[in-house]
């Protein structure tokens, strides 16, 4: 089988290098296409691939009609938003994540941005401590319980969110369970959102909730873009001169944002919770090991277009 590693932000070399040896440790053909120019390149090179590794990479209708043989996608990270899952499933072919491989390096990205904030952007201006102070966790699965851990040894008190779990196995994660938005982002100095980019998501945390919170909160999106209401957000943010938001996913309204708010403010200049070396290391071999068990067993244990 021929897996194509396509990704315009390359692993590591030395994450390409371990993906080559277990791919073709496996019996399998190994090709890579780094840093495309455009969309028409992936095309043409999925032609003949029978399975397919991505980063942030879209793998659209368009690629899925141009890749005959292609049997597997595995997106090397947690979120799959850039796979077209209808046009994957109607092409018979099975897309997976890799859940908890980048987990810890976005999990340390949430603790530091709140820290830079209330540190005014380390800046000489007087800031304040997070101990003492309570954070809410919006979605508490493999990020979300990390952030919560790391948080609860700065001192920190830890309410979370998760309608998929039971409000024992959220005690049992070290936090508070709450039962709803609205309380979850009234009783929360921080709120660190971590749901995925879904119908019933995309701009879900506008203006209502924003403004529930305390006074002087702060938002922290390491999640996606789309889950914020932007509108909403400057409206809460002109409103509410005490607020703060903080992302990893830059706003499309960032520098309307920054004009208005200054330093209230703050995107990464691209997004880079993964970007680590273990992060980028993890992620592609977990890729490469699905697709070779995928091949040889069948396994399908993290397909997300069931």
């Amino acid at each position: 089988m021929k897996i194509l590693v396509a990704t315009q932000k390359p692993f590591s070399a030395a994450a390409v290098a371990g993906i080559k040896e277990i791919v073709e440790g496996a019996g399998h053909e190994f090709a890579a296409l780094e840093k495309y120019a455009d969309a028409s390149e992936l095309v043409a090179a999925v032609a003949d691939a029978d399975a397919l590794i991505i980063r942030s990479d879209k793998v659209t209708a368009e690629v899925l009609d141009a890749a005959k043989n292609l049997k597997i996608v595995v997106r090397a990270g947690a979120g799959y938003d850039n796979v077209d899952l209808a046009a994957a499933t109607a092409h018979k072919v099975v897309v997976m994540n890799t859940p908890g491989q980048n987990s810890n390096a976005v999990a340390e990205l949430a603790v530091a941005m709140m820290i830079f904030m209330a540190r005014t952007q380390f800046t000489p201006a007087t800031g304040s401590e997070v101990q003492g102070k309570r954070l809410g966790i919006q979605a508490f699965g493999n990020v979300g319980r990390l952030v919560g851990a790391k948080a609860k040894a700065l001192g920190m008190e830890i309410l979370a969110l998760d309608p998929f779990l039971t409000p024992e196995q959220i005690e049992a994660g070290g936090a508070k369970p709450v039962f709803n938005l609205d309380e979850l982002y009234a009783s929360s100095d921080y709120v660190s959102i971590h749901i995925p980019a879904l119908p019933s998501t995309i701009k879900s945390i506008g203006y209502d909730l924003i403004t529930k919170m305390p006074k002087g909160a702060t938002l922290v999106n390491t999640a996606r873009k789309e889950v914020i209401d932007e509108e909403g957000l400057m409206k809460a943010l002109e409103e509410r001169p005490d607020l703060k938001y903080v992302t990893d996913v830059m706003p499309d309204n960032y520098e309307t944002l920054r004009e208005k708010f200054g330093m209230r403010v703050f995107a990464t200049p691209k997004k880079m919770g993964a970007q680590t070396a273990e992060a980028n290391m993890n992620a592609g071999l977990a890729a490469a090991r699905q697709i070779c068990d995928f091949f040889a067993t069948g396994n399908t244990r993290f397909q997300v277009n069931k």
